[in-house]
């Protein structure tokens, strides 16, 4: 039932949660976990009073894309096979085109990750892909410190 699950991150220690779930069902049914990041491309700082150029905007991202990727990996237990994986692009729609791709029976994630200001001007993450995947999304609650 369950072959190929996917567990995006973004680096929040929220996605400790899902991990756990995922690892529980990748072991239930001898799944492949892929770990996935986005690295979001859309840089909120460009005006010229922000000082926040696109292109170190975009390094940054892909600095903790690639730390949060390897954060979770590192995580799972050594029998549970895992594939990682980066892309650049808006999260919500490159998790769901992920999902399509790849392709995964099911979805693993956090309620939030993002939190704040942040949550506030780009919009729930996990909502997006829950309106939008055509593979079952498992949310799971980032735990006591959720906003």
């Amino acid at each position: 039932m369950y072959d190929d699950l996917l567990v995006p991150t973004d680096g929040s220690e929220r996605t400790d949660a899902a991990v756990e779930h995922a690892v529980a069902l990748a072991e239930a049914f001898d799944a492949t976990v892929h770990v996935l990041s986005v690295v979001d491309t859309r840089n909120r700082f460009e005006s010229p009073s922000a000082g926040v150029a696109a292109e170190a905007w975009v390094d940054a991202e892909r600095e903790r894309a690639d730390e949060a990727v390897a954060r979770v990996a590192e995580a799972l237990p050594d029998h549970v096979a895992v594939e990682t994986v980066t892309r650049d692009g808006t999260p919500a729609a490159e998790i769901v085109g992920y999902a399509e791709e790849a392709p995964v029976d099911a979805i693993v994630m956090a309620t939030h990750g993002r939190s704040g200001l942040d949550r506030y001007l780009m919009g729930s993450v996990t909502e997006k892909v829950v309106r939008s995947s055509s593979v079952p999304v498992l949310t799971v609650s980032g735990g006591a410190e959720e906003d």
